[in-house]
């Protein structure tokens, strides 16, 4: 039986949603660059109630310049994806923004995991 909608899904505790934490990540955060991708990962556990010992968490960007809104949609799918496989390898209690850059909507699923798991790995695809 395939698993449902509800298995893939990121909980709500492991999203980034606000804006205050993308914009900490964008002041504070280690940038990490490939050609399709930008992550930008804090440098140590958040701050905070028992956050530090939690379990990484994702926010993800994508605009226009990656393509129209089903084209962004399964990008970000793509993204959330290569997340959950590739989450062990990020430091507890950290937080991930990825942001799509234009041209990201022409990669398939095993690309965009391939590009991601080499920058949370801590390289720079290119």
């Amino acid at each position: 039986m395939a698993d449902s909608a509800g298995d893939r899904r990121l909980p709500r505790g492991d999203r980034l949603r606000s804006r205050r934490d993308f914009e900490r990540l964008s002041r504070e955060g280690e940038r990490r660059a490939s050609r399709h991708f930008l992550i930008l990962l804090s440098r140590g556990p958040r701050r905070g109630r028992d956050d530090a010992g939690s379990r990484p968490r994702l926010g993800v960007t994508a605009s226009r310049k990656v393509g129209g809104s089903v084209l962004r949609s399964r990008v970000k799918r793509c993204i959330r994806a290569a997340f959950r496989a590739e989450r062990d390898v990020l430091p507890r209690g950290s937080d991930v923004v990825v942001i799509a850059r234009q041209g990201a909507g022409a990669l398939g699923g095993n690309e965009v995991a391939a590009e991601l798991a080499a920058l949370f790995r801590g390289g720079a695809a290119r």
